[in-house]
């Protein structure tokens, strides 16, 4: 049963520890201005799509948002 709750607490750890914190490649900081950049992308081709859907706005190919 120790061992048992042991493992359970080492694999709730691990899973805690990892995820959006520092990465071997990125520091914490880093790491978050790569996700709101993501975050902000999707936000505006949602807001893409739903124009197109609606047709606010003429048909194209090409998105209004500038893409790197």
């Amino acid at each position: 049963m120790k061992a048992f709750a042991l493992a359970v607490v080492l694999g709730c750890g691990a899973l805690i520890s990892s995820g959006c914190g520092a990465t071997p490649a990125y520091s914490g900081h880093e790491r978050w201005q790569l996700i709101t950049r993501n975050w902000d992308m999707e936000g505006k081709q949602i807001n893409d799509d739903i124009d197109s859907l609606l047709l606010l706005r003429p048909m194209s190919h090409m998105t209004i948002w500038h893409v790197r």
